[in-house]
């Protein structure tokens, strides 16, 4: 196996990254030289393998991208079928967790430097995706009313301590092989950030959790996927600044996603950047003033007029807000 060269992360300027998409097709690459960024992450990238992704792979994405003068800076979620019985500490966790290993190995010797994560064994929930946002565009919600009597997700509820026992045995295990293979974990909030759902406890819907998690695993290849809608959410835009300089101060912030909504975490909608009820602007001073120099991109944006599935129009006006914002802010 050929080692891929290692980017240095911690010489990289703030700056602005396209992503959550799965597959790096030429479209993907164009948008994102044309909205000139250097930064790619992809989330959930459709690659071969059912439990692990394989370095020929991996280094065949990066090159990819590098042809592009790109650089494939972050993969944000493997799929779930990857360590779901992780999460869930069900028979099969630890053979998954060789899997597991083997992927971080992988990407740290095809050059991918980060890889996001969450843990939640049923995953995002929304009770809409047809919302109306500004202007007829289409948004997306969640009501928890809606929600909070839906049937178990797997058959069983987990408990809240069942959750942080199988939390603390993967963190334990798979951090040290990040620190032998220079790959850095972004740990994304629970979407939507209550504390439980289909049964299934929600570790990661406030400070408390987030500070628990870095101080019991505190490896320096061990960080915050910081999206800012879902901090948001957690107290209707307040405390949002708070974590920014708690998590940032401390180098714990890996990469954001910014964006917003109305509303808090059992009633929100989601919103175009410029209107939600955390300042955007105030948040990157903060990352500004805390020494935050990382990526930040779009994360779900409202679908405008004749947009595209992946939402180009709505991507590229958010894309074009955070850098001006960045441009403002002397970035």
């Amino acid at each position: 196996m050929t080692l891929a060269p290692t980017i240095d992360l911690d010489i990289l300027p703030m700056r602005v990254a396209v992503g959550q998409f799965s597959d790096l097709t030429d479209e993907q690459l164009a948008f994102a030289v044309q909205l000139g960024v250097q930064d790619i992450q992809l989330n959930t990238p459709r690659l071969p393998g059912q439990a692990r992704w394989e370095y020929d792979d991996l280094l065949a994405l990066r090159l990819r991208a590098a042809e592009h003068g790109l650089r494939i800076i972050a993969l944000e979620n493997v799929p779930i079928k990857f360590y779901d019985k992780i999460m869930t500490g069900d028979e099969g966790r630890e053979e998954q967790l060789e899997n597991m290993e083997a992927t971080v190995r992988n990407m740290g010797a095809a050059g991918i430097p980060i890889l996001g994560y969450h843990f939640m064994p049923n995953g995002v929930w929304r009770t809409s995706f047809q919302t109306l946002a500004r202007g007829g565009a289409v948004s997306n919600e969640f009501q928890y009313d809606q929600v909070k009597d839906a049937p178990l997700s797997h058959g069983r509820s987990i408990s809240e301590e069942e959750m942080w026992a199988n939390y603390d045995w993967y963190m334990s295990r798979i951090l040290p092989v990040c620190e032998e293979a220079n790959v850095r974990m972004a740990l994304h909030p629970d979407d939507p950030p209550v504390p439980t759902l289909g049964g299934i406890a929600r570790l990661f819907c406030g400070f408390d959790g987030f500070k628990r998690a870095m101080e019991t695993h505190p490896s320096p290849m061990h960080g915050l996927d910081f999206c800012n809608g879902c901090w948001s959410e957690m107290k209707g835009g307040a405390g949002v600044l708070d974590a920014i300089e708690w998590f940032g101060s401390r180098n714990r912030i890996m990469y954001v996603h910014l964006r917003d909504v109305h509303g808090c975490a059992d009633s929100f909608k989601e919103c175009f950047v410029d209107e939600g009820q955390s300042d955007t602007s105030a948040v990157v001073r903060k990352l500004i003033e805390v020494g935050f120099h990382g990526f930040i991109l779009d994360d779900h944006v409202p679908h405008l007029v004749n947009d595209s599935p992946y939402g180009h129009r709505g991507r590229a006006y958010a894309i074009g807000y955070i850098k001006g914002l960045l441009k403002a802010s002397g970035v």
